[in-house]
């Protein structure tokens, strides 16, 4: 071999070692996540989420907030429509959904957020990179990307995400999820992100959180402008059909029944309220789990969602579907009115 074959030899070796070092194994980024999301105190964090709902795709504005070790905070807006915003809140009380446009709060006994994925809260996305043994990684010049199974209790059309960590930092820059086709239903862009911020004593207070949302309440329907518009769901179970549909005044305002009968039947109630029977610092205790419907956080069991939008609130009841059929059903019913 002459010398300058030996010299260009060493000089690839000499490449090869200095890229080896400089680059970090899985199992390294692995280990600093681990010790990133054990040792802070919290973080705040901003991030901009698109849902691919059928052929609409709906904008939320996301402001999250965590404290050690189960105080969580998170304000969804949607930035293009009037309905206000929603809080998940969770303190020493349990878990809570307010809807402040709709005078209405929800309380579950719930373990929420650590029982499911939830692609916009950084514990969950550190879980979900832990936990799957399989996960494929890779680098770029400014990410760690890790693609991961995900941990969707009430939905199990979303089996996949890929999750986009700062290399700087590990902070987290986006998360993308994807359905059993590999095609992007769901996208999270992180704007911000702030490792151990400082909180006030009150911030994840229920009472705080409900008196500071009150200003956003709008005027009900009165009693002149009681006209409900009845939404149908444009997506069903084959052979699923509406059967009948009833209409009747209650206390509170009206109220109509659709019935659908076929192998999977179903029963959804739409009531549009002129009173309201309970107050936002009276929240109505739910056996269930919060669940995104992509318009709207609602509450889901095993055999029910209810949700409430424009002064409506939405009851869905079956005993033939499952979670994922029920939540594709409740999805559809959105801004749509005819049969």
């Amino acid at each position: 071999m002459g010398k300058k074959q030996l010299l260009w030899s060493f000089f690839v070796l000499m490449l090869i070692i200095i890229s080896a070092c400089g680059e970090k194994s899985k199992e390294d980024i692995l280990k600093s996540l681990d010790n990133k999301a054990e040792d802070m105190s919290g973080y705040k964090a901003q991030a901009k989420m698109n849902l691919q709902t059928g052929e609409d795709v709906q904008s939320y504005q996301i402001d999250v907030w965590h404290k050690k070790k189960n105080l969580f905070r998170v304000q969804l807006e949607n930035p293009d429509s009037d309905k206000g915003s929603q809080i998940i809140l969770r303190n020493q009380d349990g878990v809570f959904v307010l809807t402040p446009a709709l005078n209405k709060s929800f309380k579950f006994q719930s373990d929420w957020p650590h029982n499911s994925s939830q692609p916009y809260l950084y514990s969950s996305l550190v879980s979900d990179v832990l936990e799957d043994t399989e996960a494929s990684f890779k680098q770029t010049e400014n990410y760690y990307v890790f693609n991961t199974k995900t941990n969707y209790q009430s939905n199990k059309n979303l089996p996949y995400q890929e999750i986009y960590f700062h290399k700087d930092s590990l902070k987290p820059a986006m998360v993308k999820v994807f359905d059993k086709d590999y095609k992007e239903l769901v996208e999270v862009q992180f704007t911000s992100f702030e490792f151990d911020p400082n909180f006030s004593e009150d911030d994840f207070d229920t009472n705080k959180n409900l008196s500071s949302s009150v200003g956003d309440v709008p005027a009900m329907a009165g009693e002149n402008d009681s006209s409900l518009t009845v939404l149908y769901p444009l997506t069903m179970p084959e052979g699923t059909t509406l059967a009948s549909q009833k209409e009747v005044e209650f206390e509170h305002g009206k109220r109509v029944i659709l019935n659908y009968s076929g192998e999977k039947s179903f029963t959804i109630v739409q009531e549009l309220y002129t009173s309201y029977p309970t107050s936002m610092t009276s929240p109505v205790s739910v056996k269930g789990e919060p669940v995104d419907l992509g318009f709207t956080v609602g509450a889901i069991t095993d055999k029910t969602i209810e949700w409430n939008e424009n002064n409506v609130r939405y009851y869905l009841a079956s005993e033939d579907l499952t979670k994922e059929e029920m939540i594709e059903v409740a999805s559809s019913l959105e801004g749509k009115s005819m049969k």
